[in-house]
């Protein structure tokens, strides 16, 4: 605290930001949670791209890379809006293990459908976090970062959409095999 009364790693001087500093803070611990997460959901589905099954799997390698982008992207935002707020980003692989919400990525699954359910599990878990700051930062008066999460989350539901769609797939053809075994 530079011997003030002002937050921990927030800028008093953060130019046209009308929101009181003790509400910033609250913000920016969010968002720095947030970040945090999407980090670490983004090194475990890369996880999932580099270790699945390469036959017949060109489908959800591309789908898990685009997710893998996109997660990038919001990385990105969600640091900028801490900044913008005169916070302290705190994106580091280190600090993302440490406030992540998801659970850690099973290491020894090698099966499509496995991986497309890891995924999806910790995908939704993501969106649920995303839900509850849409309304922690309404709440708190800040519609902007309730709007960016509201964007993120329309993303990540399709997202989810499809891996369900994949998981959907992968349960009818096994079905299907054992259906044509019998």
């Amino acid at each position: 605290m530079n011997g003030s009364s002002e937050p921990r790693g927030i800028r008093s001087d953060a130019i046209g930001i009308i929101l009181p500093l003790e509400l910033r803070s609250q913000i920016i611990d969010i968002l720095n949670q947030t970040l945090a997460t999407t980090v670490d959901l983004k090194t475990q589905i890369k996880q999932a791209y580099w270790n699945v099954e390469a036959q017949n799997s060109h489908d959800i390698h591309e789908l898990f890379d685009e997710i893998a982008t996109e997660l990038d992207l919001y990385i990105d935002l969600l640091a900028q809006r801490v900044t913008n707020l005169g916070g302290l980003a705190m994106g580091t692989a280190r600090n993302a293990a440490g406030q992540s919400i998801l659970p850690e990525y099973p290491l020894n699954i090698i099966e499509r459908k496995d991986h497309i359910a890891s995924v999806a599990e910790r995908l939704a878990i993501y969106g649920n976090l995303l839900w509850e700051n849409i309304d922690r930062t309404a709440v708190l008066g800040d519609a902007d970062t309730a709007y960016l999460y509201a964007e993120i989350s329309m993303v990540v539901d399709k997202r989810l959409w499809f891996l369900d769609t994949h998981l959907v797939n992968s349960v009818m053809n096994v079905n299907h095999q054992l259906a044509e075994y019998n």
